[in-house]
């Protein structure tokens, strides 16, 4: 049994997506031990709840400083003994002692086909905003591993998505959600589950 931690900042659609396709049985042997948010607000922690998953925030308006933080929110995880971290829209900068505790045990989707738009500013509409800016055709999402740079990782899944003329930030990033995030993510998810993903010298390698 794969036993994830997600973890969320807002309205929880990649969530909905995994925890669907567990129900489903499209993602074999995994359970979600717990959804821990930033932000108590976060919808992603009533989604949740719905499904009897333990929700818990973890804000870093409640420590004197980032360090602290730092590490309530990575005593937390380990509270739940999670085989894999997932990365559902946090909006978290994870920290070097997270990614030394879960080495490749971190995934994370990043809604452009990296290396393009990633790193610090890329994040959320910014990335789409961006795509259209410079006329680009294609874009996409990204699932891949954590490491202690900005969306660095090992690549582990890519989904390419058209980019349209009529678009705009909102639309573009309604359709890479549901045309690629919310299918590569629990795909990798999958693929991990089943035992077939490896990091090798850096990069992944996916078995059949």
């Amino acid at each position: 049994m794969l036993k994830l931690v997600v973890l969320v900042s807002g309205g929880g659609t990649n969530l909905q997506a995994i925890m669907d396709r567990i129900a489903d049985g499209t993602i074999p042997d995994t359970r979600i031990e717990a959804v821990i948010s930033n932000n108590r607000n976060a919808y992603a922690l009533e989604r949740a709840g719905k499904q009897g998953i333990p929700a818990v925030c973890v804000s870093p308006k409640d420590y004197p400083d980032r360090e602290a933080f730092n590490q309530a929110l990575l005593a937390e995880i380990q509270s739940y003994g999670p085989d894999l971290i997932v990365l559902a829209g946090c909006l978290v900068v994870i920290p070097e002692i997270m990614v030394d505790a879960y080495p490749n045990k971190i995934i994370n989707i990043h809604p452009a086909l990296i290396p393009s738009f990633c790193g610090t500013g890329y994040y959320g509409l910014k990335v789409h905003e961006g795509v259209l800016a410079r006329g680009v055709k294609v874009t996409g999402a990204t699932v891949h591993f954590v490491d202690k740079g900005t969306d660095t990782g090992p690549i582990i899944l890519q989904k390419a998505v058209a980019v349209k003329q009529e678009d705009t930030p909102e639309t573009l990033q309604r359709r890479v959600m549901e045309e690629a995030e919310w299918k590569i993510m629990p795909e990798a998810i999958r693929l991990i589950a089943q035992g077939r993903v490896q990091v090798v010298d850096g990069r992944t390698v996916i078995t059949e």
